[in-house]
Formats: C-alpha cells, structure tokens, sequence
C-alpha cells in the first residue's frame, strides 16, 4: 500500500525472550527524510512476540492520533502483523484479535494509515529499542 510521500514514517517492533517471555516494543518515529522525530520503548511483561508487535503497533498509532496526524506509514519486519493489518491474512489468535481490533480503530481514527513489511536490516532501530525494552522486562538492564 502506498501513502503520501509526506507522511510520518513509524518503525515498529516487539519481541519477547521465550516467546511467551519478557517482551517489549520499540517505535522510532521519523520524518518522510528519515529525520528522527521521537524514539520510545516500553517493557510490557510476559508476552508473545505477536503481542509485543501489536502493541508497538498500538503505541505509533496513539502516539499520531494524539499529535493530530491524518497520514502515518507504518513499517514493521512482522509479516503476520503486516498481512492483518492489510486484511490478507485473518486474526485467528483470540489473544491478538482485541489488539487488532484496537490497532484497526486508532487507523480508522487517523485516517491513512499505510502498512509496509521491510526487512530487519531496515528496522535495526526499532529493534535496537524493542531489545532494550526486553532487557526491562527481564531485569537485565544496567543502570
């Protein structure tokens, strides 16, 4: 799906340590340049990676709504989250449909919401924070 070439890009990506494990999110939010506008990340617990992709998800999209945004392009290296997203590929998961639901009514909120798969190699910082946020979510951090 294509957007505006305007549009606010959102890297996002979730995992969890064992899967379920300790999961977290990291969302990089860039301008349509690659100008980093925002990084953020947030340890959610135990999780599955799906549920920590979905709430990376989540996280961007509140994250334009709250700003105002009516475009956003999205881009994940989850193809499952990607293929939902796009309606291609049903939510059968009953712990990941409440989420999709979430994430399909904050894009409809929004209004464009475009979705891309891209490859890790392109998603290193969301992973970068995705990890870090894992490492809270096991205690493993260093101060």
């Amino acid at each position: 799906m294509s957007t505006a070439p305007d549009a606010i890009v959102a890297y996002i990506d979730g995992g969890a340590r064992g899967n379920p494990g300790p999961a977290g999110y990291g969302v990089r939010i860039e301008q349509p340049d690659g100008t980093l506008i925002e990084e953020f990340c947030e340890s959610i617990g135990t999780a599955t990676n799906n549920v920590a992709e979905y709430r990376g998800l989540i996280a961007a999209l509140e994250w334009a709504k709250q700003r105002g945004l009516k475009r956003l392009h999205v881009r994940s290296d989850s193809l499952l989250l990607v293929q939902q997203m796009l309606g291609h590929f049903k939510v059968k998961h009953p712990g990941l449909q409440p989420l999709y639901a979430k994430a399909h009514l904050l894009a409809h909120e929004i209004g464009r919401v475009a979705f891309e798969h891209v490859g890790r190699a392109k998603n290193a910082d969301a992973d970068r924070l995705a990890n870090a946020a894992m490492d809270d979510a096991a205690g493993s951090r260093k101060p």
